[in-house]
């Protein structure tokens, strides 16, 4: 019978826990592009995801951020940097919204380091100007960071925004 240690066992729960956490952020990488040779691992690289907002059917959120690469990359246990670029378009013929939207609601959370780094979407809703405004920045449970990215989506005037 083969004994596996206790920090080999903690280790494989903690890149179980940060696989399955990605996993439920609702992003789909949609391209990349390599920024740095890694010997071992995946280089570094800046990716693109696709996120859907899940509360305004026809709004999607185009996100660029760095991976880091090699092995800690690869296995879940790298800090990714902060920096991320946002854009949102309307990508569908008219938008649907539920009965009411928050004027600001943190739409999408993903984490960038095993415990302390998240990146974070937030939906802002102007309605004086009928505008869905989505801003991405990133927290850090010590020391915040306040490298941020903000985009815009008109919303069509035939179609007013419900908020609370």
């Amino acid at each position: 019978m083969r004994k596996i240690s206790l920090n080999a066992a903690l280790g494989g729960a903690l890149v179980g826990i940060c696989l399955m956490s990605s996993a439920y952020a609702g992003s789909e990488q949609v391209g990349e592009v390599s920024t740095a040779f890694r010997l071992l691992g995946h280089n570094d690289r800046v990716v693109v995801e696709a996120y859907d907002d899940p509360r305004v059917q026809g709004v999607t959120c185009y996100v660029s951020r760095a991976r880091t690469g090699g092995v800690k990359g690869t296995v879940g246990l790298a800090e990714d940097r902060a920096e991320a670029s946002i854009a949102c378009r309307q990508v569908a013929t008219n938008l649907r919204f539920p009965d009411k939207l928050p004027l600001q609601e943190d739409v999408f959370t993903e984490r960038m380091s095993l415990l302390f780094k998240r990146l974070h979407i937030v939906r802002i809703v102007d309605p004086k100007r009928n505008t869905l405004i989505y801003l991405t920045y990133s927290d850090k449970l010590i020391d915040g960071n306040p490298q941020n990215s903000i985009t815009a989506v008109p919303v069509p005037t035939t179609t007013l925004i419900p908020v609370k």
